[in-house]
């Protein structure tokens, strides 16, 4: 384990290359946001091409989810001890492979299997991403750092998502997925050309990694995004009939649409960036509050077109500003497994993803309305913020061990070392 301090570890970048690194690990996020969001604007085509209901339209959703959660900590573990970059190209080329299989599915069954497979590698890749750019930037901007990273999953949906659902509106649904595999194998050549092969870290192994899983306050924060995130999701999985239906748009906005939740998603996640690098477990709690507070008025901002645009901005937003600090946190709380626990956290998001439509169309298909997901959603973020609390409590408890409350993120290389550093740094 490196003791050197932070400034002059000789694995830093600055500038340009940091940028260059950065920014190719986000095109690979661009490509799972474009995959991961489309195919919720692309629904009804989807759904009549393949003669299915709402309630297996949200099993396709529901199938690219659950391959995130299983695969990320799986992936994650298997690749601990392999080089991150060789990882990261693995990964992306499994994404690549398996959207150009979800293109030319012929059927329900090949569809459900090719986003299962899809989502394999999605919480992985983010993961080993995020560790990534945690060791290649200043501690004092880690936060920002991996902000970026998830900058491309945003972007996504201001840009990709807008596109890809144009496309498939224009060219047939699965002509999003052939969009993908092209941006993949862009991604492969960039990782491969501009993010700079990094050491094994020394002690790595897949005891080790799963040694992190006996942390409790890593399961509260792996709960925290379950369950706060679900409402979230419960509302972007029906976006299309709600905006349709309720606030009466015609389908030609939906794209508009998708993109304004991309923007709110890109404010929200550069907010969350620097809110993290400030106070980790204060951003979590003001994200909980505002998710909540935006669900709740959306029934009612929902059934007027300017106001029902308005609150999509408000849910990507404040849904966004969440995911930097749990990040953070997550690699805070599990120092000597930074992979499987980075990797976890978009296990949680897409248990979130799966739970979100899971809940949405059952209150649907029940009568209960197309606006009724966010009203079901604002209930689960009140539970999440009352696991933040818990979490929190049993940090003061401790003494702020398992994660500091100053906000600073732990190195996933030398962290006990660079956290000492750190310590007398702000002294």
């Amino acid at each position: 384990m490196s003791i050197l301090p932070a400034s002059s570890d000789p694995h830093r970048l600055s500038g340009q290359r940091l940028a260059l690194a950065i920014g190719s690990l986000a095109v690979g996020g661009f490509a799972i946001g474009t995959t991961e969001f489309t195919i919720m604007g692309l629904l009804e085509e989807m759904r009549a091409d393949l003669g299915v209901d709402y309630a297996e339209g949200g099993q396709v959703i529901s199938a690219y989810a659950l391959g995130v959660v299983i695969g990320a900590p799986v992936l994650a573990t298997i690749g601990a001890k392999k080089p991150q970059r060789t990882v990261a190209l693995a990964l992306m080329l499994v994404i690549t492979l398996a959207n150009l299989s979800s293109f030319f599915a012929s059927g329900f069954g090949w569809m459900l299997a090719s986003r299962f497979l899809s989502g394999l590698p999605h919480g992985a890749y983010f993961g080993v991403a995020a560790v990534i750019a945690a060791s290649l930037a200043d501690p004092a901007k880690r936060g920002r750092a991996i902000a970026m990273v998830m900058l491309g999953l945003s972007i996504a949906n201001v840009i990709g998502v807008p596109f890809a659902t144009w496309l498939g509106q224009q060219f047939g649904w699965r002509s999003m997925f052939l969009l993908v595999g092209v941006i993949g194998m862009g991604t492969l050549f960039l990782i491969r050309a501009f993010v700079p092969a990094l050491p094994v870290r020394p002690g790595a192994s897949i005891r080790t990694e799963l040694g992190a899983l006996r942390s409790p306050q890593l399961w509260l924060t792996l709960l925290i995004g379950i369950v706060g995130f679900g409402g979230f999701f419960a509302v972007y999985s029906y976006i299309s009939p709600i905006m349709t239906e309720v606030a009466g748009l015609g389908a030609a906005l939906l794209p508009l649409v998708v993109a304004l939740y991309g923007v709110g998603m890109v404010v929200g996640n550069i907010l969350g960036g620097r809110l993290a690098d400030r106070s980790i477990m204060g951003s979590i709690y003001g994200a909980m509050v505002t998710i909540t507070a935006v669900l709740l008025l959306f029934p009612l901002a929902a059934t007027m077109p300017w106001s029902a645009c308005l609150f999509v901005f408000l849910v990507g937003a404040s849904g966004s500003t969440l995911i930097p600090p749990l990040q953070a946190r997550l690699l805070d709380v599990s120092p000597d497994a930074p992979s499987l626990a980075s990797s976890m956290n978009h296990s949680a998001l897409n248990t979130a993803n799966a739970l979100g439509a899971t809940v949405g169309g059952a209150v649907i298909t029940a009568g209960w309305g197309f606006t009724s997901p966010a009203l079901v959603g604002a209930v689960l973020a009140v539970l999440g913020l009352g696991v933040a609390v818990v979490s929190g409590r049993m940090d003061r408890r401790a003494g702020g061990q398992g994660g500091r409350r100053d906000g600073s993120v732990v190195a996933p290389t030398a962290a006990h070392a660079q956290q000492a550093h750190r310590q007398q740094s702000h002294s």
